[in-house]
């Protein structure tokens, strides 16, 4: 009889090995790698790479220089990588001192959902939207395990299984909604477009599921009425304004564009049967922070901390880091504040460090995620035990 229960629990472990995504929910998922896909708030160096570092001062506060992140040092993704015990992932479009073997970001600042009509000099966005990162990673996976084999290669690359048990994270669709207001769109018109862009969002998870992803940890988008870069740029009426000073109008869209993620969502879990989905309602979280700042330790919430002038320290002529030349020398006048640490926004458009971690904090444990997993059982389509 002993022996028989033990050829049953041995087939069981098997079991659960081969398969990625489980059902029994008392086992951390122990993903080997993580692919990312997104925009600024989550590239780890994919548009400096192709367009130039991201100048000092970003990466001050944790790499003593520029990173690839803008920002002051590391971002959400990085402490999701942390606390997986994975290495910061590499940027896909970085030929520079990558590591792909725990996974690649194919995340870039700017980027959007839908593919935009305009080049990066023009608008500011991406050429590498999400069907864009869907091609590098397709491109990635097949070429990977041929050059594996390789030389030097195979320390490099990630093993053939870490596809179907790594963790695949998003966290993009802000731009989607600020592309439209920049182009003088109406709130109808950015609504309007919403649904074909998730359409365009799920064809995206649907092809990784394809090729044998199951684990996916989605991010929901910001208030980026919130932001100076939308404060300072768009014309807003002081009665659109909430009493935590946020542009009333664009969290409207930010949250409709949630609500339909959502729904995308469940329906996903409905066509992808294999796959865990975990939405992360990261909005509640930053939105939290602009209107409750001192509550959760920061002294600023709506001015830049790297940037010049202007009511919000943002000026879209001089960035974080930007010059000016007087009297024929360079100075910098896009400088950082002394204590980023208390500060929510980085540079007009993204996150300190600081806020990055205490976002971080916040989701890791499951309490903003639907279902409401923790991130280490990110892998199950059912809930841990209490």
């Amino acid at each position: 009889m002993e022996k028989r229960v033990l050829i049953f629990a041995l087939a069981l472990s098997l079991a659960l090995l081969q398969n990625p995504v489980q059902s029994s929910t008392d086992v951390p998922c122990n993903f080997p790698a993580i692919f990312n896909f997104g925009d600024s708030n989550s590239d780890t160096g994919g548009l400096s790479a192709a367009f130039g570092q991201a100048s000092s001062p970003h990466g001050e506060s944790f790499f003593h220089g520029p990173a690839g992140r803008y920002c002051d040092g590391r971002l959400v993704i990085d402490f999701i990588a942390e606390s997986l015990g994975l290495p910061y992932l590499s940027a896909y479009l970085d030929a520079v001192g990558s590591n792909f073997s725990n996974g690649a970001n194919f995340a870039t600042a700017g980027s959007t959902i839908r593919p935009q009509n305009t080049t990066l000099h023009q608008s500011g966005f991406s050429p590498f939207s999400l069907n864009v990162q869907w091609y590098q990673f397709h491109d990635f996976h097949n070429r990977s395990q041929i050059f594996r084999t390789k030389g030097i290669f195979g320390e490099l690359l990630p093993k053939a299984e870490y596809f179907s048990r790594a963790l695949y994270t998003f966290d993009i669709g802000q731009n989607d909604l600020t592309a439209g207001y920049f182009l003088n769109m109406s709130t109808n018109e950015v609504e309007a477009y919403v649904p074909d862009t998730l359409d365009q969002f799920t064809a995206v998870v649907k092809n990784i599921y394809g090729e044998g992803g199951r684990s996916f940890w989605i991010h929901n988008t910001g208030p980026v009425g919130c932001l100076p870069y939308v404060l300072g740029r768009l014309k807003i009426k002081p009665a659109q304004l909430d009493k935590a000073g946020c542009a009333t109008p664009f969290n409207d869209v930010a949250q409709y564009f949630n609500r339909k993620l959502k729904q995308a969502v469940i329906q996903l879990r409905k066509d992808l049967p294999l796959a865990a989905i975990t939405y992360v309602d990261v909005y509640s979280l930053k939105y939290s922070l602009f209107t409750q700042p001192t509550k959760h330790g920061f002294a600023e919430s709506l001015r830049a901390c790297c940037g010049h002038g202007g009511k919000y320290n943002f000026n879209i002529h001089v960035g974080c880091g930007g010059k000016k030349t007087v009297h024929g020398k360079q100075l910098l006048v896009g400088k950082p504040c002394q204590d980023p640490s208390v500060w929510v926004n980085w540079d007009g458009v993204h996150y300190t460090q600081a806020a990055n971690k205490w976002i971080f904090d916040q989701i890791v444990g499951g309490s903003f995620s639907d279902p409401p997993l923790p991130l280490k059982f990110a892998c199950h389509t059912h809930h841990p035990p209490h």
